[in-house]
């Protein structure tokens, strides 16, 4: 269950460029070049706003930024939607906070007329954890692209209809 002090923000500000780039890093998931894409769509938001096509819900406790998804609209389809980024910080997980996040972004993606959500992720063993995380919201694996990131290390695409 979410710890009742998790707040969901919806406005970007300027020290989220902070914010992401410490919790990306605090995993030790992320290669400095993915940290760096990370606060770029921080960036983009701040710079253009929803033309940005990013959208972002953080999750904040008491004073401190403790996760946040990243999400957009897929350009050239009606009602796909990519989840860029659902990342929290390790000293908050198994806390429901992931679980959080993705409900909320379900919830606001349905709002703007999506029917699936689509999440890449790395075959790599360390994201195990990951990959069974989205297996267990109900994301289905729907396509697998080897050796796409390195040799050994696939692309993992899942899929969540959010048709209900």
């Amino acid at each position: 269950m979410p710890i009742s002090t998790t707040t969901l923000r919806y406005e970007t500000t300027p020290a989220d460029r902070g914010n992401v780039r410490d919790i990306c890093t605090a995993t030790k998931f992320f290669t400095d070049d993915e940290v760096a894409v990370a606060v770029e769509l921080v960036d983009e938001r701040l710079a253009r706003g929803d033309a940005s096509g990013y959208h972002f819900v953080f999750a904040d406790d008491h004073e401190s930024t403790i996760g946040y998804a990243c999400y957009g609209p897929i350009a050239c389809t009606r009602g796909s939607f990519d989840l860029y980024w659902v990342v929290v910080d390790p000293r908050h997980q198994g806390k429901g906070i992931g679980r959080q996040l993705i409900a909320d972004v379900e919830r606001l993606v349905a709002a703007l007329g999506g029917r699936q959500l689509y999440i890449e992720t790395s075959s790599r063993e360390l994201y195990t954890s990951t990959r069974h995380f989205y297996e267990r919201i109900g994301c289905v694996e729907a396509a697998r692209f080897v050796d796409f990131y390195d040799l050994g290390d696939d692309k993992v695409v899942y899929v969540k209809s959010l048709c209900r």
